[in-house]
């Protein structure tokens, strides 16, 4: 009787844990955490806690055991969606900064057209082998180095 009113507690506990984390947008970890709290309540409703007191016939019994089924699908899908979104947090907030490119704008390395008139009058060619470092040897000339 204690047992039962014990793990029912902290299944209580837990679902109330499951959603707070739910409502602070972590849906991953409140999921999870919904299916660690219902694993004690699932066990009591099995009757693992009174050791297979009639848990042939009991519907309260078969109950638990679609409780605990309900709680590793949670813990499975969990996971799949875990390794499909590329590992923990900590692993996709390590992928996201460093595929964030450098904080140029988009339009800074373009050059500014000026005052001209118009168009140019030629293409643009791509830089050729020995034009690569021009522009670098102009710089450091312009600053005597």
């Amino acid at each position: 009787m204690i047992a039962e009113t014990v793990c029912s507690a902290v299944s209580a506990a837990g679902l109330g844990i499951a959603a707070v984390t739910a409502y602070r947008k972590r849906f991953l970890a409140a999921t999870r955490i919904a299916a660690y709290s219902l694993v004690p309540i699932g066990l009591v409703m099995t009757g693992v806690v009174e050791w297979l007191a009639d848990t042939a016939f009991s519907p309260t019994a078969w109950a638990g055991f679609g409780v605990l089924g309900v709680a590793w699908v949670l813990f499975t899908s969990t996971r799949v969606v875990e390794r499909r979104r590329g590992g923990t947090r900590k692993e996709r907030r390590a992928a996201r900064a460093a595929a964030r490119p450098d904080a140029v704008a988009p339009a800074a390395s373009a050059p500014s057209l000026g005052q001209g008139a118009g168009p140019a009058t030629r293409p643009a060619t791509p830089p050729r082998g020995d034009d690569d470092f021009s522009d670098i040897e102009a710089i450091l000339k312009k600053h005597g180095i």
